[in-house]
């Protein structure tokens, strides 16, 4: 192969011939110039890698310095000596390039991810549309809860973070940050977190959620709260003193023993007066089954002075009881929106069976939920049926679960009247005026 010294003019004068070919550096071995047929001119390295012993039959590498034009003569033998001397320390420059390469890709590449965890992969940014997708699939009630968990607890302790760089114990101190005295909210949080990485783990967001393998927030100790008597008709004479349709609501659950949601949402919609039945549809009720709730006498005249309410607020010409509302809420202070405000309204009831019952003090605490157990214990004490009660709470449980809930098609609506006109009767008893009860309120008071 032809040799000399590679300069601005040799390598000008270099003319391509029919195959590729060589001019050979005298100065610098291993330092060259390719010309190709169609011209271009390349310049290179060779070199061997020597082994232990091994030098002559190592096999020749050849390296790519740059094409002259980006790179003069001077320039290229400069890069040829750095190579030369890479090459003399053992190390081989196209391992060394391929090294660099793979370190850039790998820099680029956690780069990206970086710009990814900061952006579209910061746990807000993935439990807002984890919430946006669990608003289409579940009941109102079940996403305010949901929401409730991730914005109020989840988000701001985990704010700005990575989906994939949160741990188990991010997730416990989360839990650890909810008072002791709420383990039912602890439970909750733990819940919904649980669903929420689940379901980035089946979108492939993240390998594995960081509660696998976390015990589970102890279950909250199941209430057995029921009311006595007394307690029943101190609730009943301190709705009384409470406006209207808050008042409305207490009794309301009292007498039917439905949910607190099912009660304050009810809908004119769902209220037929001709049959006295309210049917509270397979979305409003918590289990997606819908149900057909009698209404004894004492309940339609409720419903009677709300319908009367509704009338004076859409400032109707003529008014009459008992031309109930085609649509919209019914227990509304305002109509056109369902009344939310249970913490207030609890409050206020409690202040005011803190007065009916003067000296005998405030009642030992209470849920509105056990309302609903004590009409169940109550019926029991009536001699009631246990699927006839179950039928009135809508349970999907007992008596209506596994292979007889699938054969039971029974609804048990006259025995579900019967039952729930009978609960009326024994509290509209316990509010005649007897030795025990000095104030006397009738049943059908209104607001």
């Amino acid at each position: 192969m032809p040799g000399g010294t590679i300069s601005k003019r040799t390598v000008d004068a270099a003319k391509p011939s029919a195959r590729d070919w060589f001019l050979w550096d005298d100065d610098l071995p291993g330092f060259g110039l390719k010309v190709t047929p169609a011209g271009g001119k390349i310049y290179v390295f060779q070199y061997r890698i020597a082994r232990p012993g091994e030098a002559e039959r190592t096999p020749a590498k050849r390296y790519t310095v740059g094409k002259h034009g980006p790179l003069t003569p001077d320039q290229a033998r400069r890069r040829a000596k750095e190579l030369a001397a890479m090459v003399a320390q053992g190390i081989d420059p196209r391992q060394q390039e391929l090294a660099e390469i793979a370190a850039q890709d790998a820099a680029d590449a956690a780069q990206i991810e970086r710009e990814r965890a900061e952006g579209e992969l910061r746990f807000e940014k993935i439990a807002e549309t984890w919430l946006e997708e669990y608003e289409l699939d579940h009941r109102p009630r079940s996403y305010e809860q949901a929401a409730s968990a991730i914005n109020k607890h989840l988000i701001p302790a985990l704010r700005g973070k990575a989906l994939p760089s949160i741990t188990r114990a991010d997730i416990q101190a989360v839990l650890d940050g909810i008072p002791a005295r709420q383990p039912a909210t602890r439970r909750t949080v733990f819940a919904y977190a649980s669903i929420l990485f689940g379901w980035a783990v089946q979108r492939g967001t993240i390998a594995d959620s960081p509660l696998t393998g976390m015990a589970k927030p102890k279950a909250v100790k199941a209430r057995d709260r029921v009311l006595t008597d007394d307690e029943l008709r101190s609730i009943w004479q301190a709705t009384n003193s409470l406006r209207t349709p808050i008042g409305s609501l207490y009794r309301v659950l009292l007498l039917t023993g439905q949910r607190r949601e099912e009660v304050a949402g009810m809908k004119w919609a769902e209220l037929d007066r001709a049959t006295a039945t309210w049917t509270i549809p397979a979305d409003r009720a918590k289990n997606g089954v819908a149900s057909i709730v009698p209404l004894a006498d004492v309940v339609v005249a409720e419903l009677d002075t709300l319908s009367l309410a509704a009338q004076m607020r859409a400032e109707a010409k003529e008014l009459d009881a008992m031309r109930w509302p085609k649509a919209g809420p019914v227990m509304t202070i305002r109509g056109g929106v369902s009344l939310t405000c249970y913490s207030q309204a609890k409050a206020l009831l409690d202040a005011e069976i803190t007065k009916v019952r003067g000296d005998e003090g405030p009642m030992d605490a209470w849920r509105v939920h056990d309302l609903r157990r004590t009409l169940a214990t109550g019926m029991q004490r009536l001699g009631i049926r246990f699927e006839v009660t179950e039928a009135i709470l809508n349970h999907v449980s007992g008596a209506k679960g596994g292979v007889a809930g699938v054969y039971q098609r029974h609804d048990w609506k006259d025995e579900k009247r019967a039952a729930l006109n009978a609960w009326a009767a024994h509290v509209e008893q316990l509010l005649k005026p007897s030795k025990r009860a000095s104030k006397v309120v009738p049943i059908r008071a209104t607001n």
